[in-house]
């Protein structure tokens, strides 16, 4: 099993993230904290930074943990 970097605004966390809040899939992250500094986007971002996205959201789509907007 893969282990990410889960650090606050990198590719494993805005992936969690934007499945949580329900967002469509679209690879970002930041290089320090989300909005903060710089955002790389999807096109700068390397395949493993892809894939610890990808991961990100996966796992928080499979535990079914999403925001309720109610």
């Amino acid at each position: 099993m893969t282990k990410y970097d889960e650090r606050h605004g990198g590719p494993w966390d805005r992936g969690s993230a934007d499945s949580y809040y329900r967002r469509q899939f679209r690879p970002p992250y930041y290089v320090g904290k989300t909005s903060q500094i710089e955002e790389v986007t999807e096109e700068s971002m390397n395949p493993d930074e892809i894939d610890a996205y990808r991961a990100g959201y996966d796992y928080n789509e499979s535990s079914r943990d999403f925001k309720d907007y109610r």
